[in-house]
């Protein structure tokens, strides 16, 4: 249970972080256009988050790893969705009245809307690997089937996002049923018992 469940939680971040991403040039258009400047801004934004995060994420993993705290990181990624719902259009004009300069202005607004979501994202894929590795003999095998369903889940969020989803909903709707989704799954995680 508890491998899978690891498993399930890196594949869905992946996908998580990728339908995010996807999303935001969606709602960084109407303000700020979507030129390479903006998906400029927005892809730096995901990296430099993704980057801290599996630093943070690598660093909470010493100490007393548990697949519960995975849950609870899944859950705050999906809980900091939460702005962009509540004020992320209101957001998006105020940063483009005071910087109408598309680079910086889309680069601020990346940051404020989609950094800590991400970074909270990039913090599961490390934390997950502490979770699957028993022993060194084992170490690079799991890590890379980590990091194959990590990425697997990467693709079908953007495939799914792009090719299906905006089709189907509005963006909000997107990101609530992708914050239910996590929230759903990092709830399953809580349950779970420390494995002995």
């Amino acid at each position: 249970m508890h491998t899978v469940l690891t498993y399930l939680i890196a594949g869905w971040s992946g996908f998580f972080v990728m339908a995010v991403e996807l999303l935001g040039g969606r709602m960084l258009a109407p303000t700020f256009g979507s030129s390479i400047y903006v998906w400029g801004a927005i892809i730096t934004v995901f990296m430099l988050a993704l980057s801290i995060g599996y630093l943070a994420g690598g660093r909470w993993s010493t100490h007393d790893p548990t697949v519960r705290r995975l849950g609870t990181i899944l859950i705050a990624a999906a809980l900091s969705v939460m702005p962009m719902l509540a004020v992320g259009v209101r957001l998006l004009d105020a940063i483009a009245a005071a910087i109408p300069d598309p680079r910086f202005g889309s680069l601020l607004a990346s940051a404020a809307l989609f950094f800590v979501p991400t970074l909270f994202s990039g913090m599961v894929s490390p934390y997950a690997v502490r979770l699957l590795v028993q022993d060194r003999a084992t170490s690079g095998r799991h890590a890379g089937q980590l990091y194959f369903v990590s990425t697997f889940g990467s693709a079908a969020g953007t495939l799914a996002t792009s090719f299906y989803l905006v089709l189907l909903m509005e963006v909000n709707t997107i990101l609530l049923s992708l914050l239910s989704i996590s929230l759903v799954l990092g709830g399953i995680a809580l349950t779970v018992r420390k494995r002995c």
